[in-house]
């Protein structure tokens, strides 16, 4: 990563760097190597977007080295280490000892580049490579797994998760980003270790989710993953109840709720986080409001799982403004059922609304993932192009003044025409101010007649 506020070398550059840091902790007699990632990524032909350096030498001896380091963990003998524009991670080969919060180990130790392979999480994680001596160094048959496309612990699996509950979200994440399969046994040690993920804090669980839901290649299958290993019903438990929830074949021919929200996750296109997440939950209320007819119906279900929304939004510490864009499009997603039959007005302001964008695009993967009627989306798509050339919503012909020349007090009262005037307006009631003038002349005398505002 380059340092704050200077732009990134190019990918060759940032090699160049990271080769040069190698070389100069060689020649002072240490041995050194580029580390884990963005070795994974040299061996499948991707550039690194960063590269880590594990060394022998201590966190004292490579300050010594590079002058402008500073060191940012001590107690994992972490330095930070900047070589022009660049930054890098350079690490004292180490031993873990004794974890006991499922997160950390208590205790460190200096040690070689073998034990410091048998102490990381996965093995294709837990490669080296020497860019000097262009030579990978690999204690753990790393590559073989990168071949076979697997993800696997190093080591006893169990053992692994023991140590850090959070290795078992990364093992899918690295397994739906990639798009590996797990290794059967680590599979089985995450579903032996699931509840143990409640330990964590939710700060955590909720960064690696959003890293699954934006980076991996199928986010949809990535959370059948989370369920398939029992990682699911403990972090969000309202969407593992989605599975077997049955919906009316005829609107939802795909299967169950929770496949109807796998697909849509899938087939999202430009994706954001409050996207991901809205349509993970846009459905969450369905089994509390499921009931049958004249067929399956879940009346309310929108209102619920936007309740549901807040509770998990928070629970998992989102922001503020997520949740609200989060619970928003939720709460109004069914409301696309009704465009066509809405006044002018109202889907003026609808598409004025800065969610618009998201909620068009939440309905969209709703359609989609169900029974494919796309005439709702394609009318408001219609309607939103026709309004490009002129202000979504224009500025109102009547103003209090005008409401108040006709005799009517300062009050409520004025508001109400004033609104009533802007609604009319927006229904195209009127062409121009004067008109405007007219109509709302006529209206007033008209309620006066009628027996008042």
């Amino acid at each position: 990563m380059p340092p704050p506020g200077q732009t990134a070398p190019d990918t060759t550059r940032l090699r160049d760097l990271a080769r040069d840091t190698v070389r100069r902790l060689q020649a002072a007699s240490f041995t050194a190597y580029w580390a884990g990632g963005c070795v994974r990524d040299l061996l499948r032909g991707k550039d690194p977007k960063d590269y880590d350096i594990a060394t022998s030498a201590s966190p004292d001896e490579v300050l010594r080295i590079f002058p402008r380091a500073t060191e940012v963990g001590k107690a994992f003998a972490v330095v930070r280490v900047r070589v022009e524009d660049a930054e890098f991670e350079v690490a004292t080969f180490r031993r873990d000892h004794a974890y006991r919060d499922g997160r950390h180990p208590e205790q460190v130790t200096f040690s070689d580049p073998e034990n410091d392979a048998l102490r990381r999480d996965f093995t294709i994680n837990a490669l080296f490579y020497d860019p000097v001596a262009e030579t990978v160094h690999d204690f753990v048959d790393g590559r073989r797994d990168l071949e076979r496309r697997v993800v696997r612990a190093v080591g006893a699996p169990a053992d692994r998760f023991a140590e850090d509950h959070l290795r078992m979200l990364r093992a899918v994440r690295f397994a739906a980003t990639l798009q590996f399969d797990l290794d059967a046994a680590t599979a089985d040690a995450i579903r032996g270790q699931a509840p143990a993920i409640a330990r964590i804090s939710a700060e955590r669980v909720r960064m690696e989710l959003t890293r699954i839901l934006m980076e991996a290649v199928r986010p949809g299958a990535a959370v059948a993953m989370l369920d398939d290993v029992g990682l699911l019903e403990i972090i969000l438990p309202e969407v593992h109840a989605l599975k077997g929830q049955a919906q009316p074949p005829e609107f939802h021919p795909e299967g169950d709720v929770f496949e109807h929200t796998v697909l849509m996750l899938d087939l999202m296109r430009e994706r954001s986080v409050p996207l991901a997440m809205a349509a993970l939950l846009h459905d969450v209320g369905k089994p509390s409001t499921f009931c049958m007819a004249e067929r399956i119906r879940f009346d309310g279900h929108a209102e619920t799982s936007a309740g549901l929304a807040v509770s998990i939004m928070r629970r998992l510490r989102f922001s503020g403004d997520e949740t609200d864009t989060v619970v928003h499009c939720v709460r109004n997603h069914m409301r696309f059922m009704d465009v066509r039959r809405m006044r002018e007005a109202t889907l003026r302001r609808m598409v004025s609304a800065l969610t618009f964008p998201m909620e068009l695009e939440l309905h969209r993967l709703d359609c989609l993932a169900s029974h494919g009627n796309m005439d709702n989306h394609d009318f408001l798509t219609a309607f939103r192009d026709r309004l490009r050339s002129e202000p979504v919503m224009p500025p109102p012909f009547i103003d209090g003044g005008d409401v108040m020349r006709l005799g009517l007090d300062e009050g409520p009262a004025v508001g109400h025409w004033k609104r009533a005037a802007y609604e009319a307006q927006l229904d195209g009631r009127f062409p121009d101010r004067d008109a405007a003038l007219q109509w709302l002349a006529d209206a007033v005398r008209k309620d006066a007649g009628d027996g008042g505002a």
